[in-house]
């Protein structure tokens, strides 16, 4: 009786599927294999995930952003994906740098941006314009001679050294760190995009220096100027020299020896333009001087 019970479902189930063989049929398992069964699905999902968020992750540390054409809204998009709290960290790390700690792998390279350095470099064209009128008028207020007239042309030549300064100098260090590492044993570059990136952000400390440099005192302006160049300049040091130090000595000498002058030469340029401290000597007419009448008349008696 009992083996009569044991095999009764077995032999339904073989009468069933030979009367229609394309029913579908459910297996029964114990709970112990399902749970396995269910587990090992579970480790085989969250592999996968792993897996997915690894390939996402090594993507973007190699810079690569799934983009369409250049041609494309989203191609530009993508440079200006960023959101207030990278922009503040990054900016942060621009006035804080330290040593061994490079801005590229520590702010910039999950995701490098445009929009941070455009915005700074128009705010320091505005801040160094402005700021420049400001303190000519202050220098020479008082004099009864002068006239203040708003210098609007400054502006434009702001913009000039400015966005020249912040997209021409990165392109001649990528550049030649591109062809370095081709032809050199040089083995570590940045991209284009990382390259401009840091040299909008280094700039971001002459924003506050120029508002500084309204104060009438050439010895505190020269002391606000060196400031920054330490500051600013100590960020590209520490973030380029780890590119160029595989290739001769002296070629990474004179690499960082050329970004220094070139950097230095932007911040000494804006002082003595915007912010020229010369007195224009006190105009007095021969006329209205009363030695100068003397003079006169006792040289026609």
């Amino acid at each position: 009786m009992a083996d009569e019970l044991k095999f009764q479902e077995f032999e339904e189930a073989a009468d069933l599927l030979f009367a229609d063989p394309g029913a579908s049929t459910i297996s029964l398992s114990t709970p112990g294999t399902a749970a396995a069964a269910a587990s090992a699905s579970d480790v085989r999902l969250n592999l996968s995930d792993e897996e997915e968020n690894q390939q996402e992750s090594s993507g973007l540390l190699k810079g690569e952003k799934q983009t369409g054409g250049f041609w494309t809204f989203e191609y530009y998009q993508s440079f200006f994906n960023v959101d207030t709290f990278q922009v503040l960290n990054r900016i942060k790390g621009s006035l804080l740098p330290f040593p061994g700690r490079n801005f590229v792998k520590h702010h910039i390279r999950s995701n490098p941006d445009l929009y941070g350095p455009f915005w700074i470099c128009v705010s320091l064209v505005f801040s160094v314009a402005i700021s420049g009128n400001l303190s000519n008028f202050l220098w020479n207020h008082g004099d009864p001679q002068y006239h203040y007239r708003p210098q609007f042309h400054k502006v434009t030549i702001a913009a000039l050294a400015v966005f020249l300064y912040a997209w021409l100098v990165p392109l001649l260090v990528w550049g030649f760190m591109t062809w370095r590492q081709n032809t050199s044993r040089q083995t570590s570059a940045y991209s284009f995009l990382e390259t401009v990136c840091v040299y909008g952000y280094s700039l971001f400390v002459y924003i506050p220096t120029s508002i500084l440099w309204i104060i009438p005192y050439e010895s505190l302006r020269w002391f606000f100027i060196l400031i920054a160049m330490v500051v600013s300049g100590s960020v590209l040091v520490i973030t380029f020299w780890p590119a160029v130090r595989d290739d001769t000595r002296t070629t990474a000498l004179s690499v960082m020896v050329a970004i220094m002058l070139l950097h230095a030469l932007l911040a000494i340029g804006c002082k003595l333009y915007f912010f020229n401290s010369v007195m224009p000597p006190p105009s007095s007419s021969p006329t209205n001087s009363p030695s100068v009448n003397q003079t006169s008349q006792m040289s026609k008696s």
